[in-house]
Formats: structure tokens, sequence, C-alpha cells
């Protein structure tokens, strides 16, 4: 797998990595998956891209297998007051019926993931990245 941008890691535009993360992912899936990213292109990368492209890449794959029929995948992100969200929500199946597994690089970038059902239909997982942790990584 390889994810890996040059350059300066946190100045990439967040919506860049997502999007060539998952578009690399969908290419692979024998069901036609709709990709819809909503993200604002100012928003940059709360950590190194590394390890933010194996998160997404993560969850971007627990949401395939949710839909092998195929469906829709949306990935949304915000800056909030405590760091950045990125939700990834998918047209699979309610998620009290799926395998919501936490990918260990989770918890390396202190990263809080919730599940949640989506009213039309599907799941969603918001990962919650603090701020704080991007600034440790400067200090040390």
């Amino acid at each position: 797998m390889s994810h890996r941008l040059i350059g300066n890691e946190a100045n990439h535009p967040l919506a860049i990595v997502v999007e060539s993360v998952a578009s690399q992912l969908l290419m692979k899936h024998p069901a036609p998956i709709h990709l819809e990213v909503d993200i604002d292109l100012s928003l940059r990368l709360p950590v190194d891209s590394s390890s933010l492209s194996q998160l997404i890449d993560s969850l971007v794959r627990q949401a395939i297998l949710e839909m092998a029929d195929g469906g829709e995948l949306t990935i949304t992100a915000c800056e909030t007051a405590t760091g950045v969200d990125i939700e990834i929500a998918d047209t699979g199946c309610d998620v009290e019926t799926r395998a919501c597994k936490l990918p260990m690089i989770a918890a390396a970038m202190a990263a809080e993931l919730t599940w949640q059902n989506c009213p039309q239909g599907g799941g969603a997982v918001t990962a919650r990245l603090p701020i704080y942790h991007q600034a440790q990584r400067r200090a040390a």
C-alpha cells in the first residue's frame, strides 16, 4: 500500500489525501460504488499523511465490505474546536449487524471512532483527530 505524498506532510489538503486513498480502493472493487468527497480544500492534514492514509484505508475497506453489490460512499470532514472530524458514510447495512473494527493506527493517532446508523440507511464512522496530536509531533 503506497499512499505516500512528497513534500511537507502537514501542508497537503485533506481532501486530496482522502480522495486518493479511497479512489484506489474503489477501483479494485468489483461492484460500482459512487464516491463523494465533501471536504474544503483549505482544510489541511491534522496528522502526517502516512498515518492518515492508513486510517482512511482501513475505514474505507470496512465500508466497502458492507457494499458487496455496490452503493454510495460519502466522505466529509470539518474542523472543530478540538481537532478535525472525518466521517465515512456508506449505504451498506446498519452498524448493529457489521463488524466495527478499531484500526490500530487510530489508537496511535489518539483518534476517537464512533459508529452510527445513517437516516437514509447504511452506516457511518466518524474519526475525531485531536489538534494536540499534531502539536505533540512538532514538539518531539
